[in-house]
């Protein structure tokens, strides 16, 4: 990518009147952009790595004394997250796992609550549409689940994690959500290690909800004082989505630099541009033409160029694979974030409070969520068609359902920000309501909006489940930025913690 910018072009704003925000600087500095690429394994490794998958597909292969043993092996893989390498031999055990289910075969003789929760989690998972009533052997005369069930603490766990794959009208995972989380909450002070720190993890975010150098020559302390510089946290974001090694060039570099990109253009509308300014960028973005206006400051300047240019080597990658039409979406995808951004750049030039609905119609968008799935299908597969590409930009119900977890989550944590109106401060001024009973209505919408989310992984598809996957995995690491804090903006302990077990610790084997 570009180099530094040259001393006579950096920005100088001390005498500009700009509405500039504080944000906190990067937590982690260089420590990532001097770590020397590459990871390769010597001969030894690499024939103990094989080895090493050959004897866990012999494992998933393999018939059982006891068929709850393949279920507990599937759930394992799935867990270390390497389930990928196994896609076929995990499948082809739920299939078999599925068709006992439905001719009513016991999985075995002592099927527990533990084990029924497992079968019912990882074939909803899986798109099998599993019925909830399987837990009513496990309620008493009074329709209640059984007390004794409160010492299956194990049990409980895996029910609460089942719940979390609840569609709508199925008020009997309400009930288990709600049994299961007051006593896990009770469990997880009185059980030992490691059972109480899955408990509290779990409890914190359940595994529904979890996931799984070119920055440094933007010189972007310098040039663009005034964003949130985020390389790492954006790389977490993406590698939420995109776990699988397969993709780490093609979509996961192109993915991350789209998204860090995004968030320099987002900060440069709140928290720097002048209106005059950004209605000049957002009419070149349009254009998408390489030649940027004059009238901008240098610091814009080089953003849109970056922009186009990242972009453009994307387009040049894919048009080698004859897929340069899913670059050209994507861009198309991006005009309408920087439209978005426009319009309530607008809103806060006229000091415009807008309904809860016009809201919401510019939020979709520009939560970038609808922009970024269009993006974080550019590199995939060729099971990802044109056909994939006019589903999404049709807005799909598992789309507006992660955009509303996406913007709502955001609001609820970060509405104080004296910046564009949020979803709190037009829902409280509309209806006259309290702060609290507009987070409750907020949160109820998250619930449901994750109700449509599993209900759109019921087999048969509309699309390929590897698209609905990035849809999910976005959401996922929405869960994890925002769920109790602005961790993106504010670098919150969560993302902190999970950077560096990620990819700081070594794990120990």
């Amino acid at each position: 990518m570009s180099s530094k910018m040259p001393a006579n072009l950096v920005p100088s704003m001390s005498k500009e009147n700009r509405h500039l925000a504080d944000f906190v600087p990067s937590f982690w500095g260089d420590i990532f952009l001097s770590t020397p690429p590459g990871m390769d394994m010597d001969a030894r490794t690499q024939q103990e790595y094989e080895e090493l998958k050959q004897k866990v597909r012999r494992m998933l292969v393999a018939n059982m004394d006891k068929p709850s043993q393949k279920l507990h092996i599937i759930d394992a893989v799935k867990r270390l997250g390497v389930a990928y390498h196994f896609e076929k031999e995990i499948e082809d055990a739920l299939e078999v796992i599925y068709d006992h289910y439905c001719n009513h075969i016991q999985i075995d003789d002592d099927e527990d609550l533990y084990t029924t929760a497992v079968r019912f989690r990882l074939l909803r998972e899986h798109g099998f549409n599993v019925q909830c009533e399987t837990f009513n052997k496990f309620k008493n005369e009074k329709g209640k689940f059984k007390e004794s069930l409160i010492s299956d603490v194990k049990g409980m766990l895996e029910l609460y994690e089942a719940a979390h794959f609840q569609l709508h009208e199925e008020n009997l995972l309400e009930e288990a959500l709600s049994f299961t989380t007051f006593h896990l909450k009770l469990a997880e002070t009185t059980v030992d290690y490691p059972l109480s720190t899955q408990i509290a993890n779990a409890l914190k975010r359940p595994l529904r909800k979890s996931l799984p150098r070119w920055w440094k020559g933007l010189d972007v302390e310098t040039n663009f004082p005034f964003i949130r510089d985020r390389l790492v946290e954006c790389y977490l974001w993406i590698l939420g989505v995109y776990f699988e090694p397969h993709y780490s060039v093609a979509t996961r570099t192109f993915m991350t630099k789209v998204i860090s990109l995004t968030s320099i253009v987002d900060d440069t509308y709140d928290a720097y541009a002048t209106y005059e300014e950004l209605e000049i960028f957002t009419k070149a973005i349009q254009r998408w033409d390489i030649n940027c206006p004059d009238q901008l400051p240098d610091c814009m300047k080089l953003c849109y160029s970056e922009l186009l240019k990242v972009f453009k080597d994307m387009e040049d990658l894919m048009s080698e694979q004859g897929k340069s039409y899913r670059v050209q979406l994507a861009k198309e995808a991006m005009k309408q974030v920087c439209q978005a951004y426009f319009v309530e750049a607008k809103w806060l030039h006229e000091h415009y409070m807008p309904t809860v609905e016009e809201y919401l119609s510019v939020a979709f968008v520009s939560t970038c969520y609808p922009m970024l799935t269009i993006v974080s299908f550019v590199g995939m597969e060729d099971s990802i068609t044109k056909e994939t590409f006019t589903w999404a930009f049709n807005t799909p119900k598992i789309l507006r359902a992660s955009t509303i977890i996406c913007w709502l989550m955001d609001d609820v944590v970060s509405h104080q920000r004296e910046h564009v109106p949020s979803a709190m401060e037009c829902y409280m001024k509309q209806y006259g309501v309290s702060a609290q009973e507009a987070y409750d209505e907020f949160y109820k919408r998250i619930n449901n909006a994750w109700k449509d989310m599993n209900e759109a992984f019921l087999k048969p598809t509309v699309v390929p489940t590897l698209a609905l996957n990035r849809i999910l995995n976005l959401t996922r690491v929405i869960d994890l930025l925002y769920k109790d804090e602005d961790a993106y903006t504010r670098v919150g302990d969560s993302a902190k913690t999970s950077i560096t077990a990620l990819l700081i610790d070594p794990i120990s084997i």
